[in-house]
């Protein structure tokens, strides 16, 4: 066996020392309970105590509220407060439980006055799942969740929740939960990337499919609606959902904004984003810059690279404000829109 000297060894464990901590496991959240008004799931574990989930109607011992992490995870502590800050609902009869498929749980902790703590080591955890043990009289509140594990179970930064109406079409509920749970992941990103100053995220969108729709899909303030045909026909293009819940974070109240690129925008963050490299190729003899969706993506991609790379979150915050106006282009970049164009189009044709 070939022995590494001293100083190497000293340098091997040195860089272990300095590696990079593990980014954060991204978590979901489902319940059997409906939410009650805007006290969403997300709440429960936001890290903010001041907010809180709270169902629509009184638990029962045949519900649950789960937090799945995307891997698994070694749970080292979990804290559960219930109630609201008087004390009223406080959980008084339930349980915490650790998975580790998800599907069989075991008992980590009980209720206490409306608190419950539990240490260990619990490894491999996939699932947190809160359940009452007896019918309840009052809804259930969760008012915060902390999680110690390793590595961190990351908390809702943005905490959103779809609600999901297939009425049209129940065939589409597992299609329609799929996409819910896509755009409620991506939604914090698609927060952080249009943040502006006074900016503040919506919590709550309703996605509809609809059967006489006969479009693709549309936005408007807190609602997504699509098409049933369409995304029956095309169940692969998720792509076209995350665009929509990009407009409803872009929150535009302005009317002078060109819709060429509102739209311009939301393909970006779908195909520079979400999606890389499935935007497709550009004709140089056709296209122009305000050509809308995929072209203007295209071109707002270029003048990122070539000029500035916070250009598109600078655009969206103008739009959002109202003060968007074509001389912007020259303030941002040196050109005009127009100038700014021919560039793009060469380089297409290069």
């Amino acid at each position: 066996m070939r022995l590494l000297p001293t100083f190497a060894v000293a340098v091997l464990a040195t860089a272990s020392a300095f590696a990079a901590p593990e980014p954060p496991v991204p978590a979901v959240v489902t319940s059997s309970l409906t939410t009650g008004g805007d006290r969403i799931r997300q709440f429960a574990f936001d890290g903010k105590p001041d907010t809180a989930f709270a169902s629509e109607k009184p638990a029962t011992k045949d519900d649950h509220f789960t937090v799945t992490f995307e891997k698994p995870v070694t749970v080292k502590s979990v804290t559960v407060t219930t109630g609201r800050p008087k004390g009223e609902d406080a959980l008084t009869a339930g349980v915490v439980e650790v998975s580790t498929d998800g599907k069989t749980f075991a008992k980590v902790g009980t209720f206490a006055d409306g608190k419950a703590a539990a240490k260990g080591s619990w490894k491999a955890v996939t699932a947190l799942r809160i359940r009452p043990t007896d019918d309840l009289k009052c809804p259930l509140v969760i008012r915060e969740i902390a999680v110690d594990s390793d590595p961190k179970v990351a908390t809702f930064r943005h905490p959103i929740e779809f609600t999901l109406d297939v009425s049209d079409a129940p065939e589409m509920r597992p299609w329609g939960e799929n996409v819910v749970r896509v755009c409620e992941k991506e939604y914090p990103a698609i927060c952080d990337f249009l943040a502006s100053e006074g900016f503040r995220p919506l919590t709550q969108i309703r996605l509809t499919l609809k059967s006489d729709y006969k479009g693709v899909a549309y936005a408007s303030g807190n609602r997504i609606v699509g098409s049933v045909k369409f995304f029956t026909d095309h169940p692969m293009d998720i792509g076209a959902m995350v665009h929509e819940t990009v407009h409803c974070v872009q929150q535009y109240r302005a009317r002078n904004n060109p819709g060429w690129l509102v739209e311009g925008v939301a393909d970006y963050y779908r195909f520079w984003k979400y999606e890389p490299g499935k935007a497709g190729r550009v004709n140089p003899a056709r296209a122009k810059y305000d050509d809308s969706y995929r072209t203007t993506a295209a071109f707002l991609a270029y003048v990122t690279d070539k000029h500035d790379a916070k250009l598109v979150p600078q655009l969206n915050a103008l739009m959002r404000a109202g003060k968007y106006d074509e001389g912007i282009w020259k303030k941002l970049t040196g050109k005009t829109a127009d100038e700014l164009n021919r560039d793009w189009l060469k380089s297409l044709a290069e």
